[in-house]
């Protein structure tokens, strides 16, 4: 897949309930294990953060709430399934850092716990034909990142599905597929910033300019918005 070609769609029963989003790709990406500036600049924005970070208040934030509620929408289970950014920071607050993958892995995951909001990223080579954000009926592959085997996706949830092969790149906004990630050696990346009924739309723009802002400085690139909710 090339990235000038890929487009995304969305299915309108999934926005009905709530959710809100914005997809984009940049590239060309310089992709590296990390830099020196890179772990400076880390390092200050999460000292930042923890400055405010209990375990009351990931309880009382509004747009972790946002997720939950969204779950409940689709008749999930909040207990099962915890919103990628609600996940790193509680990791952050129980171990002081965030895990280490690479540097476009760890500078999106930087922006999810400064904005609340859950991003994900994509290698573009590694798509066969455009996203679709819908809800499941069942029939899609899915296997999960740092799983050992496929698992099965129920009906009725919402997932960014790769239509080429019908295959979940990401199920909900809590966990990604194994095939799409981001290594050293991906050049461009499909980007997903999500939010929900909690979220101001003007949250998911700026937290997508964010992103853009700071990968342009640290791997280069340049963005083409393929969605926005605002």
């Amino acid at each position: 897949m090339k990235r000038d070609s890929l487009q995304f769609h969305v299915a309108s029963d999934v926005l009905a309930r709530g959710l809100t989003v914005a997809c984009l790709t940049i590239g060309p990406l310089r992709n590296t294990n990390t830099s020196p500036e890179f772990e400076q600049f880390r390092s200050e924005v999460l000292q930042e953060i923890k400055q405010d970070l209990t375990p009351e208040m990931i309880d009382a934030d509004r747009t972790l709430q946002g997720f939950r509620r969204l779950h409940e929408a689709f008749g999930l289970s909040n207990r099962m399934n915890i919103a990628a950014p609600e996940t790193l920071l509680r990791f952050l607050l129980k171990t002081g850092d965030l895990p280490h993958i690479n540097l476009a892995v760890d500078l999106y995951n930087l922006v999810s716990v400064k904005t609340r909001l859950s991003l994900g990223a994509h290698d573009i080579a590694r798509l066969v034909g455009d996203v679709h954000l819908r809800q499941t009926n069942g029939t899609e592959g899915f296997w999960p990142l740092g799983a050992s085997e496929p698992k099965g996706v129920a009906p009725g949830e919402y997932a960014y599905i790769d239509t080429g092969v019908n295959e979940v790149i990401c199920r909900l906004e809590v966990r990604q597929g194994v095939r799409t990630r981001v290594t050293v050696d991906t050049t461009d990346c499909f980007y997903i910033v999500q939010g929900n009924a909690f979220t101001p739309v003007s949250a998911v723009e700026a937290a997508t300019a964010l992103l853009s802002e700071w990968t342009r400085r640290f791997l280069g690139g340049e963005e083409r918005l393929l969605y926005a909710s605002w």
